[in-house]
């Protein structure tokens, strides 16, 4: 991250010259606020603050960049290479423009005080923008680890790819060729190929049995009526004297019975 490190070409189509291999992918409305602030304060230093009203933000392949409408002797210009952005995020007040906030670590030599090992930088929308900004950040930034990743894994990258030094890019990308980081978004996946379709068995008809027929007959629906026996069920007689007969030998045994 650098303070007025930005080589400026007013003369051009583009008012910056780009790095080697650095594309343009964003450019936002030229009413986007900036503020770059740091988060402690520390004693015996002076906070560190910048800020614009105004201004434009660009996404490369490679950085941010801010061109504030009206430059000033504190704040020319701004730039911050993606790697050397951390915990971004947008939000979106009640009131007010959508604001992208991030936290922002300096390079050496960048303008910005050596005690200060992060900043917070925000760029407020107040045109509309920052989700269109904030997804093209993310795939690109993702896409630029990956090839770090890469590069360390296989010996010619050392570190987490952020920069540190002279605020104007390469450093840790140097073993990174920016130029093949694929920037485009994936193709949607399609099946290719005939897919025939496989047939599908039909359902026979079952056959209902009695049983289920009567079960599912309108008359099985129907209340039953209650119709109490007319005569008494099979043994009932038997039953009720061999009730009788041991209720008088339990009373007799028993002495009840006078």
């Amino acid at each position: 991250m650098s303070v007025n490190w930005v080589m400026l070409e007013p003369s051009s189509t583009q008012p910056f010259t780009p790095l080697p291999h650095e594309q343009t992918l964003y450019k936002s409305p030229a009413r986007t606020t900036f503020s770059l602030q740091s988060l402690n304060k520390f004693p015996g230093k002076e906070p560190a603050h910048w800020s614009a009203s105004a201004g434009t933000l660009y996404l490369t392949n490679r950085r941010l960049v801010y061109l504030p409408t009206t430059p000033t002797p504190q704040l020319q210009s701004f730039s911050v290479p993606l790697l050397n952005t951390h915990d971004s995020h947008v939000v979106a007040p009640w009131i007010g423009p959508n604001v992208w906030t991030a936290l922002a670590q300096p390079v050496q030599g960048g303008g910005i005080p050596t005690h200060i090992p992060a900043l917070e930088l925000k760029f407020s929308f107040k045109d509309g923008g920052a989700y269109d900004f904030h997804s093209g950040y993310e795939r690109v930034k993702e896409r630029l680890q990956q090839q770090v990743d890469v590069a360390r894994q296989s010996g010619h990258l050392q570190g987490d790819g952020s920069e540190a030094g002279r605020g104007r890019g390469g450093d840790a990308l140097a073993a990174v060729d920016v130029a093949n980081v694929h920037l485009d978004d994936l193709p949607a996946y399609e099946e290719t190929g005939s897919t025939i379709p496989m047939p599908q068995p039909h359902a026979q008809p079952v056959p209902l049995s009695a049983t289920t027929q009567a079960t599912r007959s309108p008359e099985s629906h129907a209340p039953e009526v209650f119709t109490p026996p007319a005569e008494p069920p099979p043994g009932y007689e038997q039953v009720q004297r061999e009730t009788v007969e041991d209720e008088l030998e339990r009373r007799l045994s028993s002495g009840r019975i006078l």
